[in-house]
């Protein structure tokens, strides 16, 4: 047995698993406690009076965090592949903690006016960049502690951290606001999730600041097998940029809309389109979160059996073929008959998001779905439930794409400019393909009066990819990173 091999076994590799995976996951609660609260916290920060308007700006401050991620892998990727794995994700944790934290703090529109939505702006700036450092920064770490013929499995515990990472944010998100009333969660509660960032920085710092280099890299990096220049490497040497581009377009452009539709879009949709009661909607996005979450390392685990691509391009394939079916049953299953969205004056003048139903021939604005009561009386109710499952479905197809990702990333590309080579596919992927739909999703529906024509965006780029990985994408379920270090 190889000395490299020896390492692996030497280490407590559910240490460096949970080291990675909780500092990950609060990473991505302080990156998505934005998107969960998008519904209370919009009209807090910009002018009354176009709520439809001020939900738009809000998710457009939000995609702006995805937008610059790809910024965030490369400058964190290059510290990566030049410093060290652990060094990275030290930094990002503390540039994504104090971000969190400070919007914790941050005076809304009516104490200082248009300086709010400023701030709140380029504290997102700040935690988009940490989190686009963060993600392959973990991957790679854990892939460079574990077996080659089990980094599927063990990989699949990071990407587990992102939708729990999620659901942590719902959840904290729910006990707060049952612990007051609505008025008072409105006007103040909602800082608590973000202040609660401090606490769980500190945890994890804690744990972060015990863990020891990458065998992997610390190899290389005593052999001197290093790169000097890994953006150089990375980006202008067509083998590896034609590896990057195929990544992105063959593999996480696809992953990316189909994380953020099952997730997130799933969420705002409840709530802005269907009208489903906030709270009752972010139980039942998170109870469907609860459910599917163990199928990540089910689909990393079988990735390690029968290859990484084709569980991939399968998901991305059944979301595409499902998407209108699926939301055309959560519009049913929510009890109204939503036949369009429509734009309508409001008080002072300015319009706002309407769903309207049709009662005896006439069309009216559509009523709450699902009031809140208490989680029994929830439960209770077979809507939500149907909700619930059709949700699960849509977290499915997540985890058939999202599952074996980490795996196929870090089999693509070589040790010595890893990670910042598959950190930008990542983040362009998630960024700004899957980042942006939210926004253009919910932007295309106020448009056109359709409520499934935000749907037509991912459709299409989860097409693309299913092509483009079935023609290009390479399968790397065989590839022997420990071989690199050997050779050297």
């Amino acid at each position: 047995m190889s000395s490299a091999t020896d390492q692996v076994h030497d280490y407590k590799i559910w240490q460096v698993i949970t080291a990675s995976a909780v500092g990950t996951m609060i990473e991505w609660y302080d990156f998505y406690i934005f998107g969960s609260l998008a519904v209370t916290i919009s009209p807090l920060f910009y002018p009354e009076g176009n709520d439809i308007l001020a939900l738009i700006a809000y998710l457009s401050t939000f995609a702006v965090g995805f937008v610059v991620r790809p910024f965030g892998a490369l400058f964190f990727g290059r510290i990566g592949d030049l410093v060290g794995r652990k060094y990275a994700f030290l930094v990002t944790l503390l540039v994504m903690g104090g971000a969190t934290a400070a919007i914790g703090f941050l005076p809304t529109y009516a104490t200082i006016g248009i300086l709010a939505p400023i701030i709140l702006l380029l504290i997102r700036v700040l935690q988009g960049l940490a989190l686009g450092g963060e993600y392959g920064g973990a991957a790679v770490y854990v892939a460079e502690h574990v077996p080659d013929e089990r980094r599927g499995f063990y990989t699949s515990f990071i990407q587990i951290t992102a939708t729990l990472g999620l659901f942590l944010s719902l959840v904290v998100s729910i006990v707060v606001q049952n612990s007051m009333t609505r008025e008072a969660f409105n006007a103040w509660g909602w800082r608590i999730p973000f202040i609660i960032s401090i606490f769980l920085v500190g945890v994890s710092l804690y744990i972060r600041l015990r863990m020891k280099e990458s065998p992997i890299f610390s190899q290389i990096k005593s052999a001197g097998m290093t790169s000097s220049r890994p953006l150089v490497e990375a980006f202008t040497k067509w083998e590896n940029l034609k590896r990057v581009l195929i990544s992105l377009f063959g593999a996480t452009a696809g992953q990316g809309v189909v994380w953020y539709t099952g997730q997130f879009y799933a969420l705002f949709y409840l709530q802005t389109v269907l009208k489903v009661n906030a709270r009752s909607a972010q139980y039942i996005v998170a109870i469907a979160l609860l459910l599917a979450m163990p199928l990540f390392v089910v689909m990393g685990a079988l990735s390690d059996r029968i290859g990484r691509k084709w569980i991939m391009m399968a998901g991305c394939l059944l979301a595409a073929l499902s998407y209108l079916p699926i939301y055309q049953a959560m519009q049913r299953a929510a009890g109204s008959n939503v036949v369009t969205v429509t734009s309508l004056p409001n008080k002072t003048g300015a319009t706002t998001l309407v769903p309207q139903t049709e009662v005896n021939g006439a069309l009216q604005a559509a009523q709450e779905v699902l009031p809140y009561t208490d989680i029994s009386t929830l439960l209770s109710s077979p809507t939500a439930w149907k909700l619930i499952l059709l949700i699960f479905i849509q977290v499915f197809f997540v985890t058939m794409v999202y599952g074996p990702i980490a795996a196929y990333l870090v089999e693509a590309f070589p040790a010595k400019i890893r990670y910042t080579s598959l950190s930008l596919p990542y983040h362009i992927g998630n960024g700004v393909f899957g980042g942006l739909l939210p926004v253009i999703g919910l932007w295309v529906v106020a448009e056109t009066g359709n409520i499934y024509a935000g749907l037509y965006y991912p459709i299409i780029v989860a097409a693309l990819t299913f092509i483009i990985g079935s023609l290009l994408l390479r399968e790397t379920r065989h590839t022997l990173i420990w071989d690199e270090i050997k050779s050297g």
